[in-house]
């Protein structure tokens, strides 16, 4: 029999059976509707079953697409209400979601400009016609995003971080505005005229370099969050065929000849209602121009689809499901069909939206929305919400360097991961009672453990 190592990460408490094999450990967080989530949430105790369990074989030798890592959205907002906290509290909070010991988050986002969760709508060329960027300033983001960004690093020195603009500049627009598209949504779009496209790109680059400037690595450019939308937040209709001839012609261009070795990326595509994504990569001069598609909200099937398109194909997963505030514990549940969705049709990477908010949980265009955490700027108190919980396990487990492998099982809640020592088995048990699972490497039965009832947990087994 192998020797085994299980650390099983839950998301909810409840006793468990420890059989006879008791050297099994099970971390879990707990978690009940209304309950308070604690900063630091796993809990361990030991045990494993000797039930008759539930058949998963994992086949550590069939691997698939390398893990790039789990994180999260950098806004305005929640950057403004991190600086509210003092330095102590502040450090906290961020240890929490970016030491390796903690969440590990490693794959972040940033907006160029504003978001729907800026305060409200900013570029950082407010002067009308300057082409050559004279005025371009990113400081309104010095006290907000900025220092965010920053004390990310400090825990995370390795993080990964990509930036996407909700909007051009207005008056790089058809409609002289960032936002209020939905006004005149034939105007929401940048204008077809080569000075606007040579300014844009500058726009990039002095974007990449200012930043650099912070000590702040933007790795990736994604062009246009999503592209195909228009609203009364900062949003911009960018055509695929407009995308691949701005970086062909003009994007490329500049970074080329500014050394900017920030990686660009199409997208965000979703599958609203149109396929862009996929006319997208169907061209090959404009999939050659990228170095990957950046996707969110997107049916599984067009993943497949992409990938049948274009094999070599490199996905970027930039937006999770944003919910409206009210930060259940069924909507973190659901975390794990969104993020299985994704790592199963070989996502790398998993990136959730808001990973701050403050305490109204409201954009500076009137709506709500979940965040793992908030933090009341009055009274200075910081709340930790049930995605927090669900993303943190992802985030701890879900390592950069780690493989996908293969697993046969007809309870379809799982996904499973190896390193060079251990395969990772992610189970969910949305379930009131536990479930027990007999786990197979290969043709060798491993273990059989008892997965807690309402739980998210991963079974970690050596190889050897």
């Amino acid at each position: 029999m192998r020797k085994l190592i299980y650390s099983i990460v839950a998301v909810f408490a409840m006793a468990i059976s420890v059989g006879a094999q008791n050297d099994a450990k099970v971390y879990y967080v707990e978690l009940t509707e209304g309950k308070e989530i604690a900063s630091n949430p796993i809990k361990v105790i030991a045990g494993m079953s000797t039930n008759d369990g539930i058949s998963v074989r994992v086949y550590p030798d069939i691997t698939f697409q390398t893990i790039e890592g789990i994180g999260g959205a950098f806004n305005e907002i929640g950057g403004e209400a991190l600086m509210s906290l003092n330095d102590a509290e502040r450090k906290d909070v961020m240890k929490n979601l970016f030491d390796p010991n903690a969440s590990n988050f490693s794959v972040c986002r940033t907006a160029v400009g504003a978001s729907d969760f800026g305060i409200d709508a900013y570029s950082y060329s407010e002067t009308p016609d300057d082409y050559k960027m004279k005025k371009f300033s990113i400081k309104r983001e010095e006290n907000t995003v900025i220092p965010y960004i920053q004390l990310a690093y400090k825990y995370n020195p390795d993080m990964a971080l990509f930036a996407s603009p909700w909007s051009p500049p207005g008056w790089m627009k058809e409609s002289g505005l960032m936002d209020r598209g939905t006004e005149n949504p034939s105007k929401n779009v940048l204008k077809d005229d080569p000075e606007i496209y040579k300014a844009y790109a500058l726009y990039f680059s002095k974007y990449v370099k200012a930043y650099a400037k912070e000590g702040i690595k933007v790795d990736k450019i994604v062009i246009q969050n999503e592209q195909d939308i228009t609203t009364k937040y900062p949003s911009c209709n960018m055509p695929p065929k407009q995308m691949g001839e701005f970086i062909i012609n003009y994007l490329r261009p500049q970074f080329q000849q500014d050394n900017i070795e920030a990686e660009i990326w199409a997208g965000s595509f979703r599958t609203a209602k149109r396929l862009d994504g996929l006319e997208f990569v169907s061209n090959k001069s404009w999939r050659e121009a990228v170095d990957g598609i950046g996707i969110q909200y997107i049916n599984s099937r067009q993943i497949e689809n992409m990938q049948a398109v274009f094999p070599e194909i490199k996905f970027l997963h930039t937006e999770g499901i944003c919910f409206g505030g009210k930060n259940s514990v069924k909507q973190a549940f659901s975390r794990f069909d969104e993020v299985s969705s994704y790592i199963n049709h070989g996502v790398p990477n998993f990136c959730y939206w808001n990973m701050i908010l403050n305490e109204t949980k409201t954009s500076g265009w009137g709506w709500k929305q979940n965040s793992l955490i908030n933090i009341d700027r009055e009274n200075k108190t910081v709340t930790y919400n049930p995605d927090y919980a669900a993303m943190s396990l992802f985030g701890k487990f879900m390592r950069p360097g780690m493989k996908r492998i293969a697993s046969a099982s007809w309870y379809n809640e799982t996904i499973t991961l190896a390193d060079e020592k251990n395969v990772y088995l992610f189970i969910k048990n949305e379930s009131d009672k536990p479930k027990t699972f007999d786990i197979w490497l290969k043709d060798e039965q491993a273990n059989v453990v008892d997965i807690p009832a309402q739980s998210i947990s991963v079974v970690v087994v050596n190889k050897d």
